[in-house]
């Protein structure tokens, strides 16, 4: 049976057809969001909701270890593939991989990270919901042959909406895509990731009425004597999300040291277990603790978040209890992923900015500098826009992020001086983001520079003349000319029996010979070739390529892979003909 789709493709134009398809994938990624919401709320139910408050309970020694534990032996027995650093996973896609994502992130991720959290995982919903939009945008448009710039806009369709699912946050949805993910703001791709936004902001909206994520009554207005305190914050905000980045790498390759699956999860799970036993609002999510501090109007309130701990009832520690926290979470998050869970940072970071920005609050009003008071709700709020800039380099997203999920639109002036803060501190320490830095160390970011984002849509193998033949360095000159004489070309690859390049012939440095047949049975191939003056490796990234050409003033090189095999020829003339069609049509959007 035809999918009904396939007839609007023959009939609608290209354009039309796009955001027909950006309105189902933003519906899809919408249901998905939803899905794992319910799947987290209901674990997470049935685990907890007999706990006392007044006391600390042994299960959360239990919980999480069995949640890590189902996770990895489900990615690695049914799965089988790595699905963690799901918005790493789509910046490789957008960057070298032409937006294909493996269409079983369409639902893999989703179990995974769901049993994770349910479980106790200390991590969040986010990332993986946003790969899984992602996969479902790509598996779309790969099922219409799309051609790979109209897959990639997709792609960026799946993530926007699976954010604006999540969080009921269409806003954020479409900066997260274009600020994140690097996907660039033109008219061909802004219409569409609106679509997909707004239908799956709908879908949520449908499935749990239109109220925020975060119930949050602004207590004071933004006043400009706060303007010092709210510079200071996100200073600080810059701080905790350097010591978040910089701690999840190092203790991210711990993990990467250990082998064996069963080893990792040991490690992780003695870890999480440990920190989770001893600070229960590290368990899932941590969103109860981010309600509960986003409406205490005072310390005592506040104290909701020492429930199910050995520090219930001990107020005077409570600032003290919420700085461990702030030390110990990245610890938790990287052992739930290092041992076999699955999840991400975005709520961590939202988590830690709400805690930090209500220590920083409590602190000040100890002082009260200038005789200025700080709303600790406010402050809590701001936080989190501060940590989730800083820790995704992303200061837009942060700001409407959190302008969304709590309604606090009248606190978006300090919003932004939070966020423009922490985004500018971290980055006098860290150029990229905790997403991107794996790929940009490799060369393997795509980015808003036109060039270097075209020289990464640019695919090496499609460049690559594969169909000159290959000569062996004891052929005779005669027998030489007659391989080659059919041949429009004039450099050839001379290789040994396993196909590795010894040299390179170039018929027209061998003018003075090739006519004079008393030569064709004295010369052999391997005294006429000369080694090669450059080479291009296949797992290079285009910008190199690229590089070859321009400082060598090479016209021809040849393609070898890792191991020196011959590959084909690249000739300047076929990659800057590339790269001119592919910049015309960024152009022409």
């Amino acid at each position: 049976m035809q999918n009904p789709l396939h007839s609007f493709q023959e009939r609608l134009s290209k354009n039309q057809f796009l955001l027909l398809l950006s309105l189902v994938v933003g519906l899809s990624s919408g249901m998905a969001a939803n899905v794992l919401k319910w799947i987290i709320h209901t674990i997470e139910h049935v685990l907890t909701s007999n706990f006392v408050a007044t006391q600390g309970n042994e299960l959360y020694l239990l919980y999480p270890v069995i949640g890590i534990l189902l996770s990895a032996l489900f990615i690695k027995y049914i799965v089988r593939d790595n699905i963690g650093h799901g918005v790493t996973k789509i910046l490789y896609a957008l960057s070298r991989n032409q937006g294909f994502i493996k269409t079983h992130n369409t639902w893999s991720s989703v179990v995974a990270s769901g049993i994770t959290i349910g479980f106790g995982g200390s991590v969040g919903a986010e990332s993986p919901i946003v790969l899984t939009g992602s996969a479902i945008g790509s598996h779309v448009g790969r099922r219409y042959n799309l051609d790979h710039k109209t897959l990639m806009i997709l792609v960026g369709c799946g993530a926007s909406g699976a954010v604006a699912g999540i969080f009921k946050a269409p806003i954020a949805g479409l900066v997260f895509t274009i600020e994140v993910l690097m996907i660039d703001l033109t008219m061909s791709s802004l219409v569409p990731l609106l679509v997909s936004c707004a239908a799956a902001a709908c879908v949520s909206y449908f499935i749990s009425g239109t109220s925020t994520m975060f119930s949050f009554d602004l207590t004071n207005g933004f006043s400009v004597d706060c303007v010092p305190a709210c510079l200071l914050l996100g200073i600080s905000c810059g701080l905790i999300s350097l010591y978040f980045t910089r701690v999840m790498n190092a203790f991210e390759k711990v993990f990467g040291r250990l082998k064996n699956l069963y080893l990792k999860f040991a490690l992780g799970g003695i870890v999480i277990a440990s920190l989770i036993y001893l600070f229960p609002p590290l368990y899932g999510e941590g969103y109860s603790t981010i309600e509960t501090l986003l409406n205490s109007t005072d310390s005592t309130s506040a104290e909701a978040v020492m429930n199910n701990s050995w520090f219930y009832g001990h107020s005077n520690m409570l600032l003290v209890y919420l700085a461990l926290i702030v030390l110990v979470k990245v610890f938790a998050t990287t052992a739930t992923n290092g041992g076999g869970g699955c999840g991400g940072t975005f709520a961590p970071s939202l988590f830690l900015g709400c805690i930090g920005g209500f220590i920083f609050a409590s602190l000040w009003n100890m002082w009260a500098p200038f005789g200025i008071t700080l709303a600790t709700t406010n402050f809590a709020l701001l936080g989190m826009a501060g940590v989730m800039s800083g820790v995704f380099h992303a200061p837009l997203t942060g700001i409407f992020l959190i302008a969304e999920l709590t309604g606090g639109y009248q606190l978006l002036v300090p919003l932004m001086i939070v966020s423009a803060v922490s985004y500018i501190t971290i980055h006098a320490f860290e150029p990229y983001s905790i997403y991107s830095m794996r790929l940009a160390r490799r060369g393997e970011l795509l980015t808003h520079d036109k060039d270097t984002s075209v020289a990464q849509l640019m695919v090496l193998d499609e460049l690559i003349d594969k169909s000159r033949p290959t000569l062996n360095p004891d052929m005779k000159l005669g027998k030489m000319l007659q391989i080659v004489s059919n041949s429009k070309h004039l450099h050839f690859g001379v290789v040994d029996a396993a196909g590795g390049l010894l040299g390179v012939i170039n018929i027209n440095e061998l003018r003075n010979i090739i006519f004079r047949s008393e030569f064709y049975q004295t010369f052999t191939v391997e005294q006429l070739m000369q080694p090669p003056k450059d080479l291009i490796r296949t797992d290079l990234p285009m910008t190199e390529v690229m590089a070859h050409f321009n400082s060598h003033d090479n016209s021809t090189l040849a393609v070898v892979d890792a191991h020196g095999i011959l590959v084909g020829f690249l000739t300047r003339t076929r990659l800057f003909s590339t790269y001119r069609e592919i910049m015309k049509d960024f152009s022409e959007e």
